[in-house]
């Protein structure tokens, strides 16, 4: 019994020596703070790493963390202006910036967000109607980030993000909308192969237009050519024709033929002068009886 008794009281010992030293050495986490109260009240507020604190006198009221946090509230039933109930799912981005004002100036901020969320949704999808509701996320993403912001600055909290994860209307609603949607998709898709055989048709229409077009351009380019052809044709055979005259009468008059050589050559250009089917009537030139007679001295007659 005797060995007991100062067994027990070195137990005892040991055992408050373990709680004073709890009490006194605080490791505090990375990306974390302790509150420190002295007697009840505020004292400090401790850093990442290992501190001291005044035994019996000194105790860590909580522990904050200072990384960025993700708040999911469960959908909330919202009246738009134009008296439809939707179901708003929200998500915030908040971070601790005063460890002290987080503790001290509400009880729970995190329950205090949720409920300002609830109300400042109210207030802002209660001024739009549906269509702008679902359209204008951005619009109240950034309302919603204002007014948290701005109440919760005294919290020691900063709101960086808000998200609209879901905004769902009635069944009913929803209904009315895909049909809706259905509508205006096939009226469209009506409007677009309307207009693109519009757009067929007037393509065809001047397709051909522009052919015909270019067919009378060619035509009248062609006649254009052909009258230049027959043109230049006739210039050429005129100047031919020209050219040969000047050649045979530059070679008669070398040459000086007889009389009664000319007049055998008049004589058998004649009938070539009678042919073709126009020649109704035959004119006898008056030189063709000096011809025959220079022909009958050449041949040494007697002329009548």
């Amino acid at each position: 019994m005797d060995i007991l008794v100062p067994l027990g009281v070195v137990i005892v010992v040991l055992a408050f020596a373990l709680v004073v030293v709890s009490r006194t050495v605080v490791i505090v986490k990375q990306a974390s703070t302790a509150i420190v109260e002295r007697l009840g009240r505020y004292q400090r507020t401790l850093n990442p790493g290992l501190s001291i604190l005044v035994p019996v006198l000194d105790r860590v009221r909580t522990r904050v963390d200072m990384r960025e946090q993700v708040a999911s509230f469960p959908p909330q039933p919202v009246i738009t202006e134009d008296n439809l109930v939707v179901s708003i799912d929200t998500v915030i981005y908040f971070q601790v910036t005063e460890p002290k004002a987080a503790t001290y100036e509400i009880n729970n901020f995190l329950l205090g967000i949720e409920q300002l969320t609830v109300t400042t949704l109210r207030n802002v999808i209660g001024s739009m109607d549906l269509e702008e509701a679902l359209t204008s996320r951005d619009q109240i993403n950034g309302q919603l980030r204002g007014v948290l912001d701005e109440a919760t600055g005294k919290w020691g909290i900063r709101v960086n993000r808000v998200e609209l994860k879901a905004i769902d209307p009635p069944k009913t609603v929803q209904e009315a909308m895909e049909k809706q949607l259905k509508a205006e998709r096939e009226r469209r898709a009506a409007i677009l192969t309307a207009e693109g055989q519009k757009q067929a048709a007037i393509l065809t229409a001047e397709g051909a237009k522009q052919s015909v077009v270019l067919a009378a351009e060619g035509e009248a380019q062609a006649a254009v050519l052909r009258a230049d052809g027959a043109a230049k044709a006739r210039v050429i055979n005129a100047e031919a024709e020209a050219t040969a005259v000047v050649k045979i009468y530059e070679g008669l008059r070398t040459a000086d033929p007889q009389p009664n050589e000319l007049a055998h050559r008049y004589l058998q250009a004649l009938p070539e002068v009678a042919k073709g089917d126009a020649n109704k009537v035959w004119i006898i030139p008056a030189e063709l009886s000096g011809a025959m007679a220079r022909l009958k001295e050449g041949l040494g007659g007697s002329t009548p």
